[in-house]
């Protein structure tokens, strides 16, 4: 509990830096974009966020619920990824920014995801991306672990409260959904639908949400642009991975 105690003011400490850094803004703003156009909006049901932090994503997808472990004022209602309240296929879009890799059973997460998702709804995750440029940014200046060669927990659940605790394992995705045929069991029938890399550079370079910004914001607009080369060698510049599952 202290963990996700700790968590939460992390949480509360992001959303000042964010209403105080108007580029951090503009960065999410484009990877909010990215995101929505994944959105299947073709047929009826829930677009639910999992792990909604400062809960931005409803400025873009008003119709999205909002959701996280903390009952914070801009949070719709509170959920558990690993036993969601949601009805059996129910939800048509599942989106989870920044959160797949706090998720130490990513197994049992993908069972309930299944489980709400109606027939060909998707998951939509958008995650840290480990490329060289990933490994220096990821591995020497962020405080969650890359923890590339770590174990990754293959139950399938259900899981108990009290195997809940603060995780994080910022190489889950890449190792996951990149090396598909490795993790096939830990996918199950899930199809890849898209995976893609993205520089992000302009994000590298702003610092996040408590880092030092190392540009002023009137160059945005070209470090954009350099990105757009970038992108043409991931495995060099990668940053930000766009993952998407379909049911």
């Amino acid at each position: 509990m202290e963990d996700f105690n700790r968590h939460n003011k992390e949480i509360n400490e992001n959303l000042t830096y964010w209403q105080n850094k108007p580029i951090l803004q503009t960065i999410y703003n484009d990877f909010y974009a990215l995101i929505g156009a994944q959105v299947d909006r073709s047929q009826e049901g829930l677009i639910v966020e999992l792990g909604s932090g400062i809960g931005n994503l409803k400025q873009h997808i008003p119709e999205c619920i909002c959701t996280d472990v903390f009952p914070n004022p801009w949070i719709d209602q509170v959920e558990n990824a690993y036993r969601m309240s949601f009805a059996d296929e129910s939800v048509s879009n599942l989106i989870l920014f920044d959160v797949f890799h706090h998720l130490e059973y990513p197994k049992a997460a993908l069972n309930e995801f299944r489980r709400v998702l109606k027939p060909h709804g998707r998951v939509i995750l958008f995650e840290p991306c480990i490329s060289a440029l990933g490994w220096i940014v990821y591995g020497a200046f962020h405080k969650e672990p890359v923890a590339w060669f770590d174990k990754i927990n293959l139950d399938g659940g259900p899981i108990s409260d009290d195997r809940l605790g603060y995780y994080a394992a910022q190489g889950n995705a890449c190792r996951i959904f990149r090396h598909s045929r490795k993790y096939r069991d830990l996918i199950g029938d899930f199809s890849i639908t898209k995976v893609r890399r993205y520089a992000a550079l302009a994000y590298v370079m702003s610092g996040g949400y408590s880092g030092r910004q190392l540009y002023p914001d009137c160059l945005y607009p070209f470090i954009k642009s350099c990105e757009k080369v970038l992108n043409h060698l991931p495995s060099l510049f990668a940053t930000r991975l766009l993952v998407v599952l379909t049911k």
